[in-house]
């Protein structure tokens, strides 16, 4: 899971959006590894993995938006299926005693962990 959260920190800090195909290679890889590695993941794993999961479909559901046609349904399909993800990894955090507020507060340390060092003055 490392590597894919490496991964969607660079892509997260990225000016240009990745085309289709690779955000479709990408998903295809987390969900592949997630289906392989999710009954295995200790707390931080399962941390990563909510992130990863909650940043696609968050991208997903807005390229579904922004987009038309066949491509657009793709996009959503990808946020459907996240979901059962996202409430997965999510409700193991729950059961380990973190709360919404908990995991937001995460979530934001960690966008920051993959944010370019800000220039000194």
């Amino acid at each position: 899971m490392q590597a894919l959260y490496d991964q969607i920190q660079v892509y997260l800090n990225m000016q240009e959006e990745i085309s289709f195909k690779e955000f479709s290679e990408y998903y295809r890889k987390v969900t592949a590894e997630l289906g392989d590695v999710h009954e295995t993941l200790d707390e931080e794993g399962v941390w990563k993995s909510l992130f990863i999961v909650e940043n696609i479909m968050s991208n997903a559901e807005g390229r579904a938006n922004a987009t038309k046609g066949s491509e657009s349904k793709k996009y959503a399909k990808m946020a459907q299926r996240l979901q059962l993800w996202a409430k997965n990894l999510a409700a193991r955090l729950g059961q380990a005693g973190y709360t919404e507020e908990d995991i937001s507060e995460r979530f934001n340390k960690m966008l920051e962990e993959g944010s370019p060092a800000k220039e000194a003055k």
